[in-house]
């Protein structure tokens, strides 16, 4: 059980409402038998349109210019990431920390674990060779310090929109930043976030703490944003451009 004004941070993968999502892709237009026009983008940046058998191209291109913004920021999303899949956990490869690159240096240690510093993210294993052990240490050095930062602009907002939050979990999400349950005053934030600038952090938290103000995506919602946090639009889009 969680105590009443304390913000707990545990590990979750369900998904919840009111997300904070993340941006000229390939179409496939694919016509069958359904009721409706759907879509969908893959990890590779394509994007998949079903739709009705007797649907025209004007109702296919009224659909595609109307979800233009989901789109892109799910391609930005999947772009974002795309990098993850591809390390090979090695010296000289390129990871991020909080808006900054850095370079990995694997060095042979009995005892393991991470550290930042002299301009290099160091990862000290017992096997130098083993990627799944780098990875795991990587992700628990992130995991820690993501509750770190993402505490501290928990702490610094959550006077403003005086709510109630009773849990913060902390996961990795594949096509959200954040998101929120207003009615369990609870709030779910990725972990790849601490790889992004401060102030996009604290977009992202502030977005879904005002979610506990404002439940949904309404003209009220958006008219806090702009008293709490002027800049909000500028933050957003550095968050999804990945700068």
């Amino acid at each position: 059980m969680t105590r009443k004004g304390a913000a707990t941070l545990v590990a979750d993968e369900k998904h919840e409402t009111n997300a904070t999502e993340v941006a000229s892709p390939k179409i496939v237009i694919i016509k069958k038998d359904v009721k409706h026009i759907n879509l969908k983008v893959k990890p590779s940046g394509e994007v998949i349109l079903t739709a009705p058998t007797d649907s025209n191209e004007r109702d296919i291109a009224y659909v595609l210019k109307k979800r233009a913004d989901w789109i892109d920021k799910k391609i930005a999303f999947f772009d974002a990431h795309r990098d993850e899949h591809e390390k090979e956990y090695v010296s000289g490869e390129n990871f991020r920390y909080l808006g900054r690159n850095y370079r990995l240096k694997v060095i042979e240690s009995k005892e393991e674990g991470v550290k930042l510093q002299k301009g290099y993210l160091q990862v000290f294993v017992k096997d130098t060779a083993n990627i799944e052990r780098k990875k795991r240490l990587l992700r628990a050095w992130y995991s820690q310090k993501a509750q770190i930062h993402f505490m501290k602009a928990i702490e610094k907002y959550k006077p403003i929109v005086k709510q109630e939050i009773e849990t913060v979990r902390i996961r990795e999400m594949k096509t959200r930043w954040g998101s929120c349950n207003p009615s369990k005053s609870y709030i779910n934030l990725n972990l790849k976030l601490i790889e992004k600038p401060t102030e996009c952090i604290e977009y992202v938290v502030f977005h879904e703490l005002a979610h506990l103000v404002h439940a949904d995506h309404s003209m009220k919602f958006y008219n806090y944003l702009d008293l709490i946090m002027p800049d909000w639009k500028r933050r957003k889009e550095r968050l999804e451009k990945n700068l």
